[in-house]
């Protein structure tokens, strides 16, 4: 006799948008789509809500015109993924991606208090294998910025750690500088 045991179906990223557009999810519902698996996120706490807000609001004031800033936004990141980073830079207007959403981010932008393990071990190697230039993990705890740049299949070459009293450049914009004081204030 054999034994078998339950699986889990792994989803397409064409199959998940095509779940959203029949309205298969209750409106409001917060799902994503990480690495063929259909997961519900947290909900927001207070000093995450508030720290998502002061980066979208600080990217928006380095990066200006010719760039939108999309704060929990999906991003089709490959067939499998279709993950709703805190906050993504991506280039152009919003009207650009009236008929989909953007795939190549030149930030993103995690916001972590609770899901900082998640973040590290689950999140960041998948924007590494898709080629993401630069990764950013707020630490709402530690009041910290990690950076990540140089993506890889094996992961993120440099990652570079910023604390109070301290600011980060994007890659992007090398010249523009974000006090991580402004971030947790």
């Amino acid at each position: 006799m054999s034994v078998s045991s339950p699986r889990a179906k792994h989803w397409t990223r064409a199959e998940y948008e095509r779940l959203v557009d029949l309205g298969a999810f209750r409106p409001g519902e917060r799902l994503e789509l990480v690495g063929g698996a259909l997961l519900v996120r947290e909900p927001q706490g207070g000093p995450h809500a508030t720290a998502v807000g002061l980066v979208e609001d600080a990217l928006r004031a380095v990066f200006g015109a010719g760039w939108t800033v999309r704060g929990q936004f999906p991003i089709a990141l490959d067939d499998d993924s279709e993950p709703e980073p805190d906050v993504a830079v991506v280039p152009g207007s919003r009207r650009d991606y009236v008929s989909g959403h953007p795939s190549r981010p030149v930030l993103i932008v995690e916001v972590a208090d609770t899901t900082l393990a998640y973040d590290r071990r689950t999140k960041l190697p998948l924007y590494a294998k898709a080629g993401i230039v630069e990764v950013w993990i707020v630490d709402v705890n530690s009041e910290t910025i990690e950076s990540f740049r140089s993506p890889s299949e094996a992961g993120y070459a440099q990652r570079m750690s910023y604390g109070r009293d301290s600011s980060i450049r994007p890659a992007q914009l090398p010249t523009a500088s974000i006090r991580i004081d402004d971030i947790f204030k």
